[in-house]
């Protein structure tokens, strides 16, 4: 008997019938071949009769407003609240998930929320925040829900950002980033042995997403490298990823260096030590680029911006919390006059830090 959630669902996109009577899944290089009732790898686009529908449409683990920092986005509207959820999956294998209980999740159980995308968009709106973000899992395998969940916040002035891996093919990632305003790209290593057996996906597919967006004038992004000691955090390596974000997507892309914690089936791995993301953020400066950042570890240095031309101080944070803001009106440096890349608002926000959990049944109707 087919599962309710398969059987109900909406009918996704990117698919197409093979000769031998399976469906394929064109959404990402995973080309998913799929007979009646079968799922995806992703767990959520399945095959139901003659198409291939998303199981999870309107359904989230969750909704909870954030510093939009947190993302990370550090030159979006710094300060400024951001609606965050996610649903369930994931269509990258990653042994070293942070989110494992969300993106690895098996159990339709896990989706307790549901809300149409004009209810989501009404809450943000009326709860001030500037932006939705699709987070906790990758928004690419929920492809539709999120690009109509865009569509309504844009019609009321809400921005929409993609925390995603980036692992999507051709045709749908320009349809789904032509709705983004804004995305940080989980760049997660720089070598194909890494993405391969710690991933089970390739590299290749994450940098032509990359180079993509550079192209993309409409869409702020940021990119974050998480360091796993003895996995991707070699100075070659760190060597070769920057020099690659320099030369193909320019100095002022922010890249983020995160401290990865011991997760799902990583357990017997050690926590990244301070020092290795200094020595990255070191590394990545000398190399040319202007903003680059150490997170998951406490250090004020890491998470503040600085000025390429002058070196003073920008934007100053405390984990999620500013402590400086020395931009004028027009985004440029208070000292010396010089550009600082972003989008910004002629003040910043006044979330905070705080995280405050959101119940979608008080914005329906």
């Amino acid at each position: 008997m087919m599962p309710d959630d398969i059987k109900e669902a909406p009918v996704a996109r990117y698919w197409h019938k093979l000769e031998d009577e399976r469906i394929q899944c064109d959404l990402c290089p995973r080309f998913c071949r799929l007979r009646d009732g079968q799922r995806g790898m992703c767990f959520v686009r399945a095959r139901s009769g003659e198409s291939i529908v998303l199981a999870t449409y309107g359904r989230s683990s969750g909704f909870c407003i954030d510093p939009i920092e947190k993302k990370p986005l550090n030159h979006f509207l710094p300060g400024s609240a951001v609606l965050s959820f996610g649903t369930a999956g994931c269509n990258l294998a990653c042994k070293f998930c942070q989110n494992w209980d969300i993106s690895k999740s098996r159990e339709t159980d896990t989706l307790a929320d549901q809300a149409t995308p004009e209810q989501i968009a009404r809450a943000a709106s009326s709860l001030g925040c500037q932006s939705v973000a699709f987070t906790y899992n990758d928004p690419i395998i929920f492809h539709e829900y999120a690009v109509d969940v865009a569509k309504a916040c844009r019609a009321v002035g809400v921005k929409t950002v993609a925390v995603t891996s980036g692992y999507i093919c051709e045709e749908p990632r320009q349809e789904f980033f032509a709705h983004m305003d804004a995305a940080n790209i989980d760049l997660k290593a720089f070598s194909d042995r890494f993405y391969r057996e710690l991933c089970v996906g390739d590299l290749a597919t994450v940098l032509d997403t990359l180079r993509y967006l550079a192209t993309q004038e409409h869409l702020w992004f940021e990119i974050t490298n998480l360091i796993i000691p003895g996995e991707n955090d070699s100075e070659d390596e760190l060597e070769d990823l920057t020099r690659w974000v320099a030369a193909n997507l320019g100095p002022d892309i922010p890249l983020h260096f995160s401290a990865f914690h011991p997760a799902w089936k990583m357990l017997n791995r050690p926590a990244t030590p301070p020092a290795t993301l200094t020595r990255a953020r070191d590394i990545a400066m000398r190399n040319g680029l202007r903003y680059v950042y150490t997170g998951n570890v406490h250090d004020e240095r890491g998470g503040s911006t600085y000025c390429h031309e002058c070196g003073g101080r920008l934007i100053g944070r405390d984990w999620y919390a500013m402590t400086a803001w020395n931009l004028t009106e027009d985004g440029t440096c208070e000292k010396c006059g010089a550009v600082c890349a972003g989008v910004f608002d002629k003040r910043p926000g006044e979330w905070g830090a705080k995280r405050v959990a959101v119940d979608m049944r008080d914005f329906a109707g």
